[in-house]
């Protein structure tokens, strides 16, 4: 009688005979156990005790931490708005979110959510679709602009350094994550911080760069003198 009929008339555990185990022995040597425990240690598994992992891919963490910290976030301003349904009013958030680097680029977005958190997250998003480059010179604007848009109304006017930024409400915030040092900016209209924001960063569009301006205001000098002469 052969040992499997006499472990089954007996009620023992049959051992282990079949092909699976020889690979097992082959692969990762030792006995049936400890080759089956060092299988999960990936290719630490060959000396039969396992727990050896295989490499890490590194950098991933890392790459998100970069991408996140690319850009500042200040949250302007938050409101909680209502919708008039078929069942009642639906509240919502509604936010509005600058970023920057403070290198030049800045962008300002707005989003609505369920919460504030999605809220933020929508403005951001969208904000990242519409970064603009501020052109400077020397830590501040390279000229003097006048912009108006809808009800409000900006004036900006360039500052030698060490002035530092003279402004308030949401235009201090944009100077700031766009890297401009030293301006002076002066509201002369509407007091709603998301008409402001948007005032700005269509005035910052505008800015010509440093070589221009200068052409332009000595253009314009010269048609000044000939026009007194």
């Amino acid at each position: 009688m052969s040992e499997e009929k006499k472990a089954q008339n007996n009620n023992q555990p049959v051992k282990a005979t079949s092909a699976a185990a020889t690979v097992a022995k082959d692969l990762f040597g030792g006995s049936d156990n400890r080759g089956q425990k060092g299988g999960r240690g990936g290719q630490g598994g060959q000396s039969g005790q396992g727990g050896a992992r295989g490499p890490r891919r590194g950098g991933g963490d890392r790459g998100r931490e970069a991408n996140r910290d690319e850009f500042e976030q200040r949250i302007l301003d938050i409101a909680r708005v209502t919708r008039v349904m078929a069942g009642g009013k639906r509240m919502n958030f509604r936010a509005c979110v600058a970023i920057g680097d403070k290198k030049g680029k800045v962008a300002v977005g707005l989003g609505k959510g369920a919460d504030v958190t999605m809220a933020v997250n929508k403005a951001v998003n969208r904000a990242k679709k519409d970064i603009i480059t501020v052109n400077s010179v020397n830590e501040t604007i390279t000229h003097e602009i006048y912009f108006k848009e809808g009800a409000a109304k900006l004036l900006f006017k360039p500052a030698r350094k060490g002035r530092g930024v003279i402004a308030g409400g949401v235009a201090r915030v944009i100077f700031e994550l766009a890297g401009i040092k030293n301006v002076t900016c002066k509201q002369l209209g509407t007091n709603n911080k998301v008409n402001n924001a948007r005032c700005v960063i269509s005035a910052l569009r505008t800015l010509r760069p440093a070589e221009k301006s200068v052409k332009t205001e000595k253009v314009v000098l010269e048609k000044a003198v000939e026009a007194k002469a």
